[in-house]
């Protein structure tokens, strides 16, 4: 049966059909859930706030999809929020893949597509501005907050606090790999909204990780992952300019083949690089190394995005955008040092920054 999500969804959305609907949608992508999958999309379904604390790649995106699914059977608004535009980006058309483009729109600082729709991707800020002005009757039933682990974060955590503060009537998804005890939010999302609230988590990781520490130089440590098939490589910097001189340095390594630079000269031929940039940037891609970080324009970040995608791209450097959930396929992490100027000082790591990448 072809169609969306979305057509699937029955007109009635009582009893069990929505979840009939979206289990037999999973079942025609050849899609089968994990157990935790299972419980949450049930206790979402039931009208409960979900934590889903489980690692990288064990699924969270699908127990999204369901809320999302749920809400418009149901006639409700849901949100997407993520803490970088370029997740918030490629969630907006994943979004608009499995539930058709009329029913997804995507409001960040310097886009707006489609801002009534039923379903929407925007970055916290956007949705914390919009509980400060509407409060408990803001438009806004059910809210999948990605990368919840910000709200700790110095900075920027206030805009994870403020709907949970303020949006009382709304039905939540928290989202993260990398959280602590979560007792406090399971207490007052309960006294909060006055529903149910529960934690879900999962130990294993479906892709095991292995760990090395090394001295090589950064080239050295590149060549021998491209010459062993550890790729692809995503080296990770914390600027944006480190990111860029680097990806321009690694052109002196043979990271790719003669087939897979044919099919790179292929596509960028039909590609516009104007800009400064745009001309580094395509340098750089025609030899099979990758920039990627938020400074970029979007369609160079999603130009990027697509050709790892396709295995096009043996070496990325970017920055720790990888930490936030940016659908790039990655075998090998490479850090390009372990410590990081926070605004304030250059400081190492900490265990939860280093495990979100």
């Amino acid at each position: 049966m072809s169609g969306t999500l979305a057509d699937r969804l029955p007109e009635d959305p009582s009893g069990g059909a929505v979840l009939d609907a979206f289990l037999a949608w999973c079942a025609e992508q050849e899609l089968d859930l994990y157990p935790h999958q299972e419980e949450a999309i049930l206790e979402l379904f039931d009208g409960s706030n979900v934590v889903l604390s489980t690692p990288t790649g064990s699924g969270k995106s699908l127990v999204a999809l369901a809320l999302h699914a749920a809400s418009l059977a149901a006639g409700r608004r849901s949100w997407y929020t993520a803490p970088v535009k370029a997740l918030v980006s490629e969630k907006f058309f994943a979004l608009c893949r499995d539930l058709g483009p009329d029913n997804v729109g995507l409001i960040t600082g310097d886009a707006t597509v489609n801002p009534e729709a039923p379903v929407i991707c925007a970055t916290a800020e956007i949705l914390a501005g919009m509980a400060l002005r509407h409060g408990a009757e803001a438009p806004v039933d059910d809210v999948v907050m990605d990368e919840f682990h910000y709200y700790g974060d110095p900075g920027r955590g206030v805009a994870w606090q403020i709907p949970l503060v303020t949006l009382s009537r709304a039905r939540f998804l928290l989202l993260s790999a990398t959280l602590g005890p979560v007792d406090r939010f399971l207490t007052d999302l309960r006294h909060r909204t006055g529903r149910r609230s529960v934690e879900i988590g999962a130990v294993d990781r479906p892709v095991p990780l292995d760990f090395t520490y090394r001295e090589t130089p950064l080239l050295d440590s590149v060549a021998e992952l491209v010459a062993s098939g550890r790729t692809p490589v995503y080296v990770v910097h914390f600027t944006q300019a480190a990111a860029t001189e680097q990806a321009q340095a690694l052109l002196s390594v043979p990271v790719t083949g003669a087939a897979e630079r044919k099919e790179l000269g292929r596509v960028l031929a039909e590609e516009r690089f104007s800009s400064p940039f745009g001309k580094e940037l395509r340098r750089a891609l025609a030899q099979g190394v990758g920039i990627h970080h938020a400074g970029m324009l979007p369609r160079y970040r999603l130009l990027v995005e697509r050709l790892a995608q396709a295995g096009l791209l043996r070496v990325v450097c970017g920055t720790d955008t990888l930490g936030v959930g940016v659908n790039i396929p990655i075998r090998t992490v490479l850090f390009a040092r372990l410590c990081k100027y926070d605004g304030s000082t250059t400081r190492v790591l900490d265990v939860r920054e280093f495990h979100q990448i």
